[in-house]
Order: C-alpha cells, then structure tokens, then sequence
C-alpha cells in the first residue's frame, strides 16, 4: 500500500529522531527578529546564529519540517509555478542538522538508507553531485565526499557527478553561511528510458529540465560569507540538509507530478467544487495548480502575521492573491471571491501539523476574502484595458507591450508587473520590463526625494560635519550638553565662519548635542542654545545622516561660528519619552492579549500623544483594548527599569529582540529592554526592541496609560491613539466631566447611565413608529377628501 503523504512526513521525522536529533518546531514563514529576509526560505534559517556562532541551541542533532516561501531574491520559484510539475511558491523543507557534531559521513549514509531501504526507491533512478572546485573561490573540489559516497552506499559509482558552485556550493543569500553541498536527484522519466541519461549534460541531472530533479540537498556548512564576498571559516562544521517533501512525496506514491500527490488532489478537488471547473486542459490544470499553491502561501503567511499590502511582504502577497484571482476569473469563469472559501479545506488537512492554521481560520479567510473583493473591484477593467492594449499591439504588429501601458495596469488597475508579463505571453507578446523599472525607480526616487521643510530651512545639504548626539540619552538636567558651534545652514550652502545676529533664522550645526533629532517617528526636541553672546531658540531638530540640525533663530544678541554653548533641551522631552517607553509596553501587550502575529508597522511619538500602527485584520474588540490598558497600567505600577545597551545585530537577534520591518539596520543595534537591569536579564525582559529613541529609566515614570482611540490606517493596518502622564490623567477627568455632565441632564446616577440611556432608545423608536403611522393616517384622509371633491370629466375624478 502506497504511504500517504501524512505518514512520509513522520516517517522521516522518526527516522532521524531514532538516530539521536530532537524535534524542533517548523519557525514562522514571517522571521520576527530578522530584517534581512521577507520570508523564511530554508530550514537553516532559524540556525543561523548556530551556524554563525554567535548563539547555540541545547542539542546538537535538530530534525523537522519547516515551512518555506520562496517568491523574491535568489531563492525565486514564482515564475515557474503552475507552468511546471514541481515547483512552489510555498514548499516543506524536511532537514535534519548536526551542530559540530556529526559531518559528511553520517549525512551521506543515512539520506541513502532512508531513501532506499525505508522508502525503497530504485536505486538506479537516483543520481548524486559533489562539488566539483571553482578557481575564482579558491577551494578544490570535494573528493572527501565523493569517495564517502563510494564507502558508505552502494550507489553506483558513475552516478556520482561532478557539480559547478552554481549548483554544488550552497549559501543563503549574498552574505552568510555557506559551504559545498552534496545533491540526490531523482530519474521520473518513464520505465523504459535509459537509466544513464542522467549522465548527460543537456538532458540530465542539473539540465533543467522536469525528468531530473533535486530531492535533497545535503550541505557541509564550514564558511561565512561577508559583505566583501570574502570566505572565512566558522568555529565548528555543520550538517544542514533539506529534502523537498512533495518532491519525495511524489516519488514515493509515484505520481506524474507534485499536484497529483495526496497533498495538492485534496485542495484542487475543493477548487473544483467551489469554482465548477470541468475541463482538464492545459489552461484549467494551470489555473488550479496556481490556485492551490497561492492559497498554501497565503494562509501561511497570514497565520504567522503577514497582511496583503502596497509594500514588501505585504505586496507580495498581493501579487499571489491576484495572480491566483485572475486565474480564477479568466479561466475558471469565478468572477466573484472564491478563494477564501478554500481554507477549510486546507486547515482540515494541515492544521493538525501546523497549529497556527487551526487557531486562525476565520482571520486567514477574512484577510483573503477582503483582499480578493479589493481587487475585484479593478480585475474586470484592467483585464478589458489589457485587451484593447494587446488588440493595438497586434494591429500595430508590435511584439512588446511598451512600459507605458504596464505601468499603467500597474499604477490604475494594481496589475502587477509579473501579472501582466504571464497575461502577455499568453498573447505571444513581450512586456518592457526594463523600461517598467525605470518608472518604478523613478517613482521610488521621487518619494525619497521629497525635501522636508523644517520651519524656514529646506534640507537637501549633503557631507555635513557629524554631531555627536549621545549625550540625548541622559536625563534632563539644567544644562544638558556643552559643546561647540561648527556652523549653519544659510539657504542650501553651510557656512563655518562668521556670526549670525538677533532674527536669523537658520540650522545650527554643533559638534555634540543632547538634542534629539526626528527620526524613528519621535519628534524632534525643542529648547534654547545659549553663547556668552546670545540665545538662540531651537523650535525643532532633525537628523541628517551624521549631523543633527538645531532649525530656529537667534533671540537675542548673536553668535560666532567656533563658539562654545550651553545646550538646554525643554522639559517636554520627559513626556516624549513616557511617550515612547509606553509604545514599547503597547506593543509587548497587544502581542500578548491578541497574538504574537502582531508586528509594528510605524509610530508617531510626541509630548502630547502618541499612536502606534499594526497589522490587525478588523477593528481590535472593546474588551480586548481594555484588557491591552489595564496590562500596560500593571506595569507601569510595577515600576520595572528600563535598560539598553548598543549590541551587534546577531548578538541582539540572539537573545531575542525585535527589529521593526521594513527598518535598514547596520552591524550594531541599540537594544531597548522593558524590566531589564543589565545585559544578562535581557532573555527575561517583558520587552527587547531595536530602538534609538530616548525613554524613562523606569515605568514608573510614566504615571498613567490611557487609549484615547483605535482606527483603521489602511487594509489590514491599525492605529492606536494613547496618551501618558498628566495629559492621560486630563483626558481622565475629561471623560468624568462628560459623564457627569450627561447624567445631570437625563436626572440619573451615572452608574445608571447605561439602562437609563436605553430605556430612552427604546421609548424614541416606539414615538417615532406611532408617528409614521399617524401622519400616514392623516395623509390617507385628506387625499381621500380631494377624490371626493374632485370634478368629474368623462367619468374620471381629475
């Protein structure tokens, strides 16, 4: 009887478990601390650090199967899905992992024993690589592996091949770890083929085509690649391997593809149902095989915390959804939303292995069904666009469908541009994508060129001299800071001799500052900058690459360039950072109270308010808001310290802060830590974010929490509103004064307010029914009245 994929699955997790590795649990698709990847794309993702040896894990032998997206970067599979039997946009990965313990040996035998003696494939059907060398690394090829083959299994020699570093060194991205890899491949050509195709380069293993294909990949992990390209290598050697399970699933059940093993046939038969697709063309298989994979991704990915949007992850879900939805629409006839309806059947199938779809099936279906109704509303018309753009290229015999046109679909219809390219060569037409680009980086060089208007200083200055602005993070004091004036802006030119006098405007530019220039969403602070000659009053500050601008005028007197000066930051910085600190709290308890797939996407922090965007799908419940009040007040009671401290970027992934999407990070990052004295009680700490704003050395500081509002951003993003301090406590009193005022007019308690204000309700909708229905009566009256005196003509009342 042929294993289900369900039991291949555990077979292999048993397997390895028998042979000493300890079970570990698949890492979300969405990396939480790792601003580098969009999605998790490997099972060695979330060993990075191991590997790096800058963290460590309590075994030293991992199996597991670990859920994997690969649509963007080096690791790209979207274009080819749909089109082909065997690749995804989101795969498994089952790996196993030694840590400095067990090496190329043991990898070796075990893959074969369990491909062949447990899982009994032909051996005449599998096929191994090695690295072959390459000159431009330096490294020679590796005949350690090789000759393990020939010692260790009983494969025959001649299928052992030589491999290129584009197909046998093995890296994560650009940077990272790295090191040669051993492949197996798999012969699915039909049974009377010659068994020593595999041997031939245009036809065989690595020729890209569908007959041979990689099943796993085991890699020897013994360098790290930098920013440099250069290869150093690591504290110990690792095993990292990774076996395509519906890759092998097909193997095993012997199908014709990947969608025609038991994991694609159950979701593809519920796309059927849903849509009442019959035919089984081409076209049609395509349409579903992009369809069931697209929704794997898209469940996926909201479950661990992504939301459909305009960029990064977010888009490129978008892009799937619709790619998916156009199918659906073009081919399957399914006009309306459908694909929300397929996630039922695919949490009934994979929920029991991944709990995050079991807990979350009406938040992944409500994502996807509003995002497929937002594009609904521009499919039918972009589609008839593309036509009449296709129809004119052909009656204009062009071959290519100019950039112009795309990016039209693009900006007015939301095609995407991969989108228009698979609707274009469906048409024999070729899209210009590079033109594309140019007015996509245009557009993007647009936004990044917006000057910001900082009270009469337009900032486009450039090779300033650096401020040193770490006296920011000490406490206010009278004066905070001295230091020296190296010069101002005047217009777009800055000048580093002279004097300005008395009503001047401009940005001052000091060699250090306690001021806190604007950035990360913190507003800038504001205060005087006093010489032995005059004062100077800084509305506004705001940093530009290594300099801090201090935008305002001169008061009183003047001042000269190369002058020293007394810095005093006004005392609205304290409520700034209760501000700021109570942000940080927010986040640690909406994560708590709704689910760790909450992730900051952008916050404004200023003296008097402040307000913090998330992914949420739907407005956050009542109860749960106050819930998420009362925690942030617990602690804030609980006076807990607030710690931070500059740490290399791995050091601080490794013990478990947050780094904020979508933010660029350089090799070192400073750590804000909720309920932490000293750098050993971060692990423990209620809150670890990667943050370079100022904050309260302690919660206490921050008096009082209250949420003043939540609201919709944009699809799928949420905003609170929240205040601290004496402004909470005024908005307290604000809200009683209100009550009391209301409670004085109705003339009841205003712990009665509630049933008394329902009662009312109740008593206005009876009055105004009675109403309807008397002037309805009065109307009927007084018409009937003018029937009666009607004049008669040819027997008709006029």
């Amino acid at each position: 009887m042929v294993a289900t994929s369900a039991e291949i699955r555990q077979q292999f997790i048993d397997f390895f478990v028998e042979r000493g590795h300890t079970r570990v649990a698949s890492a979300p698709v969405v990396p939480a601390d790792d601003p580098t990847l969009i999605f998790t794309n490997a099972g060695m993702n979330q060993f990075k650090d191991v590997f790096l040896g800058t963290g460590g894990r309590p075994y030293s032998r991992a199996v597991n199967t670990q859920k994997c997206i690969r649509v963007s970067g080096k690791h790209n599979d979207l274009e080819e899905v749909g089109r082909d039997t065997y690749h995804h946009t989101f795969f498994e990965m089952l790996g196993n992992w030694s840590f400095g313990d067990y090496y190329k040996r043991e990898a070796i035998q075990w893959a074969w024993e369990l491909l062949t003696e447990v899982w009994k494939l032909p051996k005449d059907r599998l096929w191994a690589t090695v690295f072959g060398g390459d000159e431009t690394l330096g490294l020679e090829a590796d005949t350690e592996a090789e000759q393990l083959w020939r010692e260790v299994t009983d494969i025959a020699p001649e299928r052992i091949i030589h491999g290129s570093a584009k197909d046998n060194f093995w890296e994560m991205g650009q940077t990272g770890p790295c090191g040669p890899c051993s492949e197996i491949h798999y012969d699915f050509g039909p049974d009377d083929a010659d068994r020593n195709d595999g041997a031939d380069p245009a036809i065989g293993v690595n020729a890209g085509k569908e007959r041979f294909i990689e099943l796993w990949n085991l890699v020897f992990i013994q360098y790290n690649r930098d920013g440099e390209g250069v290869l150093t290598s690591l504290p110990a050697k690792h095993v990292d391997t990774g076996l395509g399970f519906e890759r092998i699933t097909r193997a095993i059940q012997g199908v014709a593809s990947n969608y025609d093993t038991d994991i694609f046939t159950t979701i593809m038969t519920a796309i059927r149902e849903v849509t009442g697709a019959a035919d089984s063309d081409g076209r049609t298989m395509t349409a579903l095989r992009v369809i069931a994979d697209h929704v794997r991704t898209l469940a996926f990915a909201i479950a661990d915390g992504a939301i459909p949007s305009n960029d990064g992850r977010g888009y490129v879900l978008r892009r799937l959804l619709r790619r998916a939805a156009r199918f659906g629409r073009q081919v399957l006839g399914r006009d309306d939303p459908f694909i929300h309806r397929l996630v039922p059947t695919l949490v009934g199938q994979m929920g029991d292995v991944f709990g995050e779809l079991r807990e979350k099936p009406d938040h992944i279906a409500a994502v996807i069904e509003r995002e497929e109704a937002l594009f609904s509303r521009t499919l039918g018309a972009g589609l008839v666009k593309f036509e009449a753009i296709a129809s004119a290229a052909a009656a204009e015999q062009r071959s290519q469908i100019n950039a112009e046109e795309a990016w039209d679909l693009y900006q007015t219809d939301g095609f995407p541009i991969d989108l228009t390219n698979q609707m274009a060569e469906e048409r024999s037409l070729t899209v210009d994508t590079a033109g594309f680009e140019e007015l996509l980086e245009e557009q993007r060089r647009k936004s990044r060129n917006v000057k910001k208007d900082h009270g009469a200083i337009t900032v486009a200055i450039h090779d300033l001299p650096a401020t040193d602005d770490q006296p920011k993070y000490e406490d206010i004091t009278e004066v905070d800071a001295r230091a020296k004036l190296l010069g101002w802006i005047d217009g777009s030119t800055f000048i580093s001799e002279g004097r300005i006098e008395t009503g001047a405007a401009h940005s001052l530019i000091l060699d250090a500052t306690s001021f806190y220039g604007e950035a990360g969403g913190q507003a800038g602070d504001v205060g005087e900058i006093r010489s032995e000659t005059g004062v100077f009053t800084v509305t506004g500050a705001a940093k530009h690459g290594e300099a801090v601008f201090h935008v305002g005028e001169v008061t009183d007197g003047h001042f000269e360039a190369g002058q020293e000066v007394e810095l005093r930051v006004d005392p609205r910085r304290l409520d700034i950072m209760r501000n700021h600190t109570a942000t940080h709290l927010l986040h640690w308890a909406l994560r708590r109270r709704i689910g760790d797939t909450i992730e900051q996407r952008g916050s404004f922090v200023g003296p008097d308010r402040f307000t913090f965007d998330f992914n949420h799908n739907g407005p956050v419940p009542a109860d749960a808001l106050a819930d998420v009040e009362r925690m942030v007040n617990a602690e804030i009671v609980a006076n807990h310290p607030v710690y931070w401290e500059v740490l290399p970027i791995d050091d601080a992934k490794t013990l478990g802060a947050m780094a904020l999407f979508g933010e660029k990070y350089g090799d070192d990052v400073r750590v804000v830590a909720v309920g932490a004295r000293s750098r050993d009680d971060l692990p423990d700490a209620l809150s670890r974010e990667f943050c370079g704003g100022t904050h309260v050395s302690a919660t206490g500081r921050i008096g009082l929490f209250k949420i003043v509002r939540e609201m919709a951003v944009s699809s799928g993003i949420r905003r609170i509103e929240g205040v601290t301090g004496m402004t909470a406590f005024a908005a307290v009193q604000s809200m009683e004064s209100v009550l009391k005022d209301l409670a004085e007019k109705i003339g009841a308690p205003v712990d009665d307010l509630p049933a008394r204000i329902e009662s009312m309700q109740t008593e206005i909708k009876t009055l105004r029914k009675a109403a309807r229905a008397g002037a309805a009566a009065d109307l009927k009256s007084q018409v009937d009245g003018w029937v009666a005196e009607a004049e008669e003509v040819g027997g008709v009342k006029l």
